[in-house]
């Protein structure tokens, strides 16, 4: 159950940074934050840690351009969720002829190739899978690398393509999905 709270989020993050100091936790990052949240964050008064990771749905149909470069510029690390997309209203990116087109080319799987994609945009890539034989896959991912043009074809692939919402806060002050950056 969501319960969604008006506490600003600054204070939550000293709440964290608290956590931090007193040795209980290593690091502390975000998740979903926009441009706008993240960078309120890092100019924060008395800021004590940075945050070190920004974990967001990043995949072909939702490319997160901009603020990957933003957070990257603030050496803030990405961390791509539902990197290979997934099915939302009949839209399975692995089908996707582009994707399938340079798969072939590669002799790789279709999840291989959006997991390459990310790691060769330096956005740290985590595939879900219970599969086995999946898991050994989406780890077979570094004897090959794809082309400028392979790259720019899954980039324009871009649709701001969100398949992940959480109805239940988006009426939320800070929800982070109005602002497109």
């Amino acid at each position: 159950m969501v319960i969604p709270s008006n506490t600003n989020f600054l204070d939550t993050w000293e709440a964290m940074e608290d956590l931090v100091t007193a040795g209980l936790v290593k690091a502390i990052g975000v998740s979903n934050f926009n441009h706008e949240q993240l960078e309120r964050i890092l100019t924060k008064p008395n800021l004590r840690v940075r945050p070190l990771t920004n974990q967001i749905e990043c995949h072909p149909y939702l490319t997160q351009r901009n603020l990957i470069s933003f957070c990257q510029s603030r050496d803030v690390s990405v961390i791509a969720y539902q990197p290979l997309g997934g099915s939302s209203g009949g839209v399975d990116l692995m089908d996707n002829p582009v994707i399938q087109t340079i798969a072939r080319k590669h002799h790789k799987s279709p999840a291989q190739i959006l997991i390459r994609f990310q790691i060769q945009r330096n956005v740290i890539v985590v595939p879900k899978s219970v599969n086995p034989k999946r898991i050994l896959e989406n780890i077979q991912v570094f004897d090959f690398e794809l082309t400028e043009q392979d790259m720019n074809d899954l980039l324009r692939l871009n649709r701001n393509l969100r398949l992940t919402m959480f109805p239940t806060a988006e009426n939320h002050k800070d929800y982070p999905f109005h602002i497109e950056f």
